[in-house]
C-alpha cells in the first residue's frame, strides 16, 4: 500500500475521498488539513510538502516554468467565470473596462489564477491594453523564483479592499465583498456576460487542478491513472446528488445552477473536455509575461492521462 501525503479541500465532489468512501488500489491518502488550501500551494510550491496537493492553475504553470518537480492530472477541482470579481470605485472616473488603462488596479498576487483570467477578458473581450495598468499586488507569489513585470507594484501586506474604497486604486480583482457604496461591479450584468462569453468561446475557466510529485509518477506508472479515477469516482457521487434534488451545500448549489450555461457535468475532468480552457489559460499567462514561452496543453499534464475522461 502506498500512503500519500494529500493536501486537497473538502468540497462536495471530493467529500468521498476525503471520508474514505472512495479509494484507489494500492494507494492509502493521508489527508493534511490545509486552510484556506491556498497555502498548501505555496508550500507544494517551495517545499515539496505533499505527495499530492491541490494547486491553482495559473500557480502551476508557473512553477513548471521553473522547474517545480511535479506533475497535473486533468483534474479540475474549482472553476468559476471571472467576470464578476472586478470591481471598481464610481469615484474613480472608470465608465467602462479601458477606463483602467493609466489606473491603478488591486489583485492579490500576479500570478493569482482569478486574476490571470479577469486580466485576460479585459484584454480579448474589452480591449484594454494590460501593459497600460498599474497592478497593485499585497502578497507574495507562491512560486519565490517569478520576477513580476515592471507594471507591477508591490504594496506588503496592505488591505485592497480598503485601498479600493480610500479611492487608492481605481478597480480591484478578486477581493470578495466590499462594504462601500462606492464600490461596483465593473462589468454590468456579470452573470449574463460570462453565460455569452461561454457561448461564444466555449472556455469554462480552469481555477484548481491537482498535482503529484514526479518522483512518484516516476516510480509507479499507473499511479496517475489510478488517481484520476479515484477524483473521478468522488465525483460521480456528487453528482448523482446533483440529480437526485437533495440539499446542497453553498458551493454545490453555485455549480448545480451552472449547469444551465455549461450542461449536465460543471466539472468536466480531462484534457480533451478541458483543451480550450487550458490554451487559454497557458496563452494568457503567456500574454502577461507569466510564461517565459508559448507551451501545450499536453506537456502540462501526466503522459498517461491524455485519454482519460
Amino acid at each position: 500500500m502506498t500512503v500519500l501525503k494529500t493536501a486537497v479541500a473538502t468540497y462536495a465532489h471530493t467529500k468521498g475521498l476525503k471520508d474514505g468512501t472512495v479509494t484507489a488500489p494500492g494507494i492509502q491518502l493521508e489527508h493534511v488539513d490545509v486552510t484556506p488550501i491556498t497555502g498548501a500551494f505555496r508550500r507544494m510550491c517551495r517545499t515539496l510538502d505533499f505527495d499530492v496537493s491541490e494547486m491553482a492553475i495559473t500557480t502551476y504553470l508557473t512553477a513548471r516554468a521553473y522547474g517545480k518537480p511535479f506533475t497535473a492530472l486533468p483534474v479540475f477541482v474549482m472553476r468559476q467565470f471571472h467576470h464578476a470579481p472586478i470591481v471598481y470605485n464610481v469615484k474613480s472616473g472608470v465608465a467602462s473596462p479601458r477606463a483602467l488603462e493609466g489606473k491603478k488596479v488591486g489583485v492579490r498576487a500576479y500570478t493569482v489564477t482569478t486574476g490571470v483570467w479577469a486580466r485576460g477578458i479585459l484584454a480579448t473581450e474589452y480591449g484594454v491594453d494590460l501593459d497600460k495598468v498599474t497592478w497593485v499586488v499585497v502578497d507574495e507569489e507562491h512560486v519565490r523564483e517569478y520576477e513580476k513585470p515592471s507594471n507591477v507594484m508591490e504594496r506588503p501586506g496592505a488591505n485592497l479592499a480598503d485601498m479600493l474604497v480610500k479611492g487608492e486604486l481605481a478597480a480591484a480583482i478578486g477581493v470578495g465583498k466590499v462594504e462601500s457604496p462606492d464600490v461596483k461591479p465593473l462589468i454590468a450584468n456579470a452573470a449574463d456576460a460570462e453565460a455569452a462569453w461561454y457561448r461564444k468561446t466555449g472556455i469554462y475557466p480552469l481555477n484548481h487542478t491537482v498535482v503529484v510529485k514526479d518522483s512518484l509518477l516516476q516510480a509507479d506508472p499507473a499511479l496517475a491513472p489510478r488517481l484520476f479515477q479515484a477524483f473521478k469516482d468522488a465525483k460521480a457521487i456528487f453528482l448523482e446528488e446533483l440529480s437526485s434534488g437533495a440539499e446542497l451545500s453553498g458551493d454545490a448549489r453555485a455549480l448545480a445552477q451552472r449547469r444551465a450555461v455549461v450542461g449536465d457535468d460543471p466539472l468536466p475532468y480531462g484534457l480533451a473536455r478541458n483543451r480550450k480552457a487550458m490554451d487559454a489559460v497557458i496563452q494568457f499567462a503567456r500574454d502577461q509575461k507569466i510564461l517565459p514561452r508559448r507551451v501545450s496543453s499536453e506537456e502540462m499534464f501526466a503522459k498517461n492521462t491524455f485519454d482519460l475522461e
